[in-house]
């Protein structure tokens, strides 16, 4: 399994843009909601200069992806 690099919550967003999903609406709070086609759930990414590294491995997991494919997609 590859290591979760550090990266921002722009970074966060472009790379599940690529796996399919897109910007459904942008919260008060300062957050992005995603959808994807087909998908029942969200994904609620907060716009932080640094992503924590336990929310981005839960926003991997929501998204039924793993973290070699998001790697991948960082690319």
């Amino acid at each position: 399994m590859a290591k979760l690099p550090v990266i921002s919550g722009r970074e966060t967003i472009k790379a599940f843009e690529k796996d399919g999903w897109h910007v459904e609406r942008r919260a008060r709070s300062r957050h992005i909601i995603m959808k994807k086609e087909g998908m029942r759930n969200t994904l609620s990414i907060p716009e932080h200069k640094v992503m924590d590294r336990g929310l981005l491995r839960a926003l991997i997991r929501d998204a039924y992806i793993s973290v070699d494919k998001f790697v991948d997609l960082l690319k």
